[in-house]
Order: structure tokens, then C-alpha cells, then sequence
């Protein structure tokens, strides 16, 4: 389903690049759901991405932040136990190949990630730079620009 979001478009400034991904996510296909993850909040301005790899090692495993998308890749070379390729009678457990991709918002980057009992957790923090941080502007009082005004204007008489 698609929402019209153009009544948005007249009432706010510099939102231009979240309507877009709003439109890019209502119109992507949403049947990929391997691999299964999860988010979460783990603090004020802390996140997890849990990703479930059952049978993938380290080596198999490739993350990678670029801007503010963060992909995790996946991909594995059929091996039984003892090094020699052999015949799956039941294949269960997925060990396609995939890739997730994850957009993620400004300021935030990846801490740290760990491979444990087949899942793989992503830790994600948001810095946000002083700069950006809000700060309280001065409201001055008016009679104190006009003060100016008046000794210039008196000067150059």
C-alpha cells in the first residue's frame, strides 16, 4: 500500500531524504526474510542488530559500513566434516548465500560485533557531534539594536 505524502512536503524543511526512503521502503519487495534479525535498544543512544547465521563462521561473514548503510554478507562453500564435498540427503538448515542491508540514520556507527552460538550481533552507537547538538539562542532585547542605529545616525550629523 502507498501513502501520499505530498500534504508533508509543504509543512516541513529538509526532510526531503527521509520521504524518499519512505517511498523506497513502501515500494520494496518484502518477501526476503533470510536471514531473520532483530533490533534493539540497548541504551539511550545504543542499538543491537542480532542476525541469525546458523553455520556460518568468521570467515564466511563480511560487514561493512559505507555513509549510512551498513551491509552484512553471508556466503559459504558446501564442506562436510572431514574436508570432502558430500551428498545432503536433508537440507535444513540455509546456507545460501545473502546479503542484509541496513540504512541506518546520521551519526550512527558500528562499535563492535561478535559471532556467538550462531548469531551474529552488530553494536551500534549515535555520536552526535556538538556541532549538530541543539543549542539556545539569545533573544535580545530590541531597543538595544535601535541604541545603535540612534549613535550612528547621531555621529554622522
Amino acid at each position: 500500500m502507498r501513502y501520499d505524502l505530498s500534504p508533508l512536503y509543504r509543512s516541513t524543511v529538509g526532510f526531503d531524504r527521509l520521504f524518499s526512503m519512505l517511498d523506497q521502503v513502501s515500494g520494496a519487495d518484502s518477501g526476503n526474510t533470510y536471514p531473520p534479525y532483530n533490533i534493539e535498544r540497548t541504551g539511550e543512544d545504543a542499538y543491537r542488530i542480532t542476525v541469525a547465521v546458523a553455520g556460518f563462521g568468521e570467515a564466511d561473514l563480511a560487514i561493512e559500513q559505507k555513509e549510512n548503510v551498513l551491509s552484512i554478507r553471508g556466503s559459504k562453500e558446501a564442506r562436510s566434516e572431514n574436508g570432502a564435498k558430500g551428498e545432503v540427503l536433508y537440507q535444513g538448515i540455509a546456507g545460501r548465500s545473502f546479503e542484509r542491508r541496513f540504512q541506518l540514520a546520521d551519526h550512527v556507527h558500528v562499535t563492535g560485533a561478535a559471532l556467538e552460538n550462531g548469531l551474529l550481533h552488530v553494536d551500534l552507537v549515535r555520536e552526535i557531534p556538538e556541532a549538530a547538538k541543539p543549542r539556545r539562542i539569545a533573544i535580545g532585547n530590541g531597543n538595544a539594536k535601535s541604541n545603535v542605529i540612534d549613535a550612528n545616525v547621531k555621529q554622522a550629523a
